[in-house]
């Protein structure tokens, strides 16, 4: 059967958000703060261990006082805030505010990078007929992070986990995505990087294939070979699909691909 709707994740498919380090940057500039360098670096191995960057790498180790926020984490803004502010505040910073102003950073365009071949992937699927969504476990508004890197006009719909209530690998959430792109499951691609969250697409009946969630740089064309498997009539079972293994892990097989967890500084 063909491919007539693909499903991509956002973070660490798509788009890939900025180190800790810039990310923490970029805030104390803002506020006017300068820090020695060896403080900086601190604060930024302290706030990766943390996993206080939405988008970035998973805790060292969940307090747990925030056990239960962060499992339930993407089912709404509120509960997507107070988690990873929760984990900052695990790393004490010069300044109260600088919680608040990291969070706030985190959703800005400018901490997002599309990989290289987003923009050449989406259109190419926009050229085929066939259908984007972007099917997201996330607790704020992504929209604008789109449109203001030109990718907005290449995607037909928006499925993220606070507007619906509910988080991948909850099969509600992919069926709502076939749904608003008008196609069966088994007509469907869902593309992404935590087998666990976007591999629950296949128990809808979409086929599935995975990318490396790794820094831009390092991943040039980690997406192309979407359009190789849109470009071909399916048949049978889903198609579980992996890309090519990482320098790092070609002595593991067994190896997880790193998905939300994998550690950016």
């Amino acid at each position: 059967m063909a491919i007539k709707g693909v499903l991509f994740d956002f973070s660490g498919t798509l788009l890939r958000v900025e180190s800790t380090r810039e990310w923490l940057s970029a805030v104390l500039d803002g506020r006017g703060i300068t820090l020695p360098p060896d403080q900086l670096g601190f604060l930024t191995e302290q706030l990766t261990d943390a996993g206080a960057l939405p988008g970035g790498g998973d805790p060292v180790r969940v307090p747990p006082r925030l056990a239960e926020l962060w499992a339930t984490r993407d089912r709404s803004s509120a509960l997507h805030r107070a988690a990873y502010t929760g984990l900052a505040r695990e790393v004490t910073l010069p300044d109260p505010q600088l919680y608040t102003a990291l969070y706030d950073r985190h959703m800005t365009p400018a901490a997002w990078h599309p990989y290289p071949d987003a923009p050449a992937v989406l259109a190419g699927l926009r050229e085929r007929g066939v259908k984007v969504a972007v099917v997201s476990n996330i607790g704020w508004d992504l929209r604008p992070v789109f449109r203001a890197h030109g990718l907005d006009g290449l995607v037909d719909a928006y499925v993220l986990s606070y507007e619906h209530g509910v988080q991948k690998p909850d099969a509600r959430l992919f069926q709502a995505a076939c749904e608003a792109v008008g196609c069966d499951p088994g007509e469907v691609l869902m593309v992404g990087d935590d087998r666990r969250a976007d591999g629950g697409a296949a128990a809808l009946g979409c086929a599935v294939h995975f990318v490396d969630h790794l820094p831009v740089v390092d991943r040039p064309a980690g997406l192309m070979p979407v359009l190789d498997l849109v470009d071909r009539e399916k048949s049978g079972p889903p198609l579980l699909g992996d890309p090519p293994r990482h320098p790092e892990r070609a002595a593991n097989p067994q190896a997880r691909t790193p998905g939300r967890g994998s550690r950016i500084r």
